[in-house]
């Protein structure tokens, strides 16, 4: 998911040459056309990634995860809604207007449009008191290296599930161009049972990998469990591999309830 837009300015004044000018970043506020498909129960995982400059493909997720998706929310801070919501698993392909890839907020603006459209979402918010988990760094400090990406790079995050020999699977994160904050939004979107907050005070962008066992209380409880675990838990991996902690506390949330919501019809 790389943005290349170096522009080179050529000034020709004797010829009378002229670059043409940089493509003009289009207004993401809907995708041009979306198809709602229902989830193979067969396929392992969930993601969300632009696989070309605009197409948005989004695998495997309920309309609860959509919505905690488009809304940078975890599942647990959302409620109300049918209990379908939570089960009935869907596949969304979609293109994106112009010739101009749309960042992580842009995309998620296009979602949330698609979701009050397609499934005819209406929701209320609330303040709630919730637990959390937090990250913060270990008592060794950061692990982290910064990130070698390039000028412009979109961020990339996303979970490879990968099965085991003796049943189970195991998951690898490769992160590229990513801030804690962003890393932290997806943990808390697509993995774990809780919002998550970073307390780590780093601003910068990081490349990393990180590789762990999930548990019965990750990725909504969808995965097989391994019987004979050959990676480390997401705990003991994020201070071995990152140099990070994930603590469990409590904090307010700012929780969603859905009032109404329909399943799509297939188009």
């Amino acid at each position: 998911m790389r943005l290349n837009q170096s522009v080179r300015l050529l000034v020709l004044a004797a010829t009378g040459i002229f670059a043409q000018s940089p493509a003009t970043r289009p207004t993401f506020n809907a995708f041009e056309v979306a198809t709602i498909k229902p989830a193979d129960p067969a396929s392992l995982g969930r993601y969300i990634r632009m696989q070309s400059v605009n197409r948005f493909y989004a695998k495997g997720f309920t309309l609860n995860a959509l919505v905690a998706a488009a809304y940078s929310l975890s599942p647990r801070a959302i409620s109300g809604g049918a209990p379908w919501a939570d089960s009935d698993r869907y596949d969304i392909l979609a293109s994106t207007p112009g010739d101009v890839q749309p960042n992580l907020d842009e995309q998620m603006a296009m979602l949330r449009k698609l979701l009050t459209e397609r499934f005819q979402l209406t929701f209320h918010r609330e303040s709630r008191e919730l637990p959390v988990f937090a990250i913060t760094l270990a008592k060794a400090g950061s692990k982290l290296k910064p990130s070698v990406a390039p000028p412009a790079t979109l961020p990339e995050l996303i979970n490879v599930i990968y099965p085991e020999e003796k049943g189970g699977v195991h998951v690898m994160l490769p992160a590229r161009n990513a801030t804690i904050v962003q890393f932290a939004a997806m943990m808390q979107r697509t993995v774990l049972d809780r919002p998550v907050v970073d307390q780590t005070g780093l601003s910068g962008t990081y490349d990393f990998d990180l590789e762990w066992t999930p548990d019965e209380n990750q990725f909504g409880g969808s995965l097989p469990q391994s019987p004979e675990s050959t990676k480390p838990s997401l705990f003991i991996a994020m201070q071995e591999q990152l140099g990070l902690r994930l603590e469990a506390t409590r904090g307010p949330v700012r929780a969603l309830v859905i009032d109404r919501v329909e399943r799509p019809s297939e188009n």
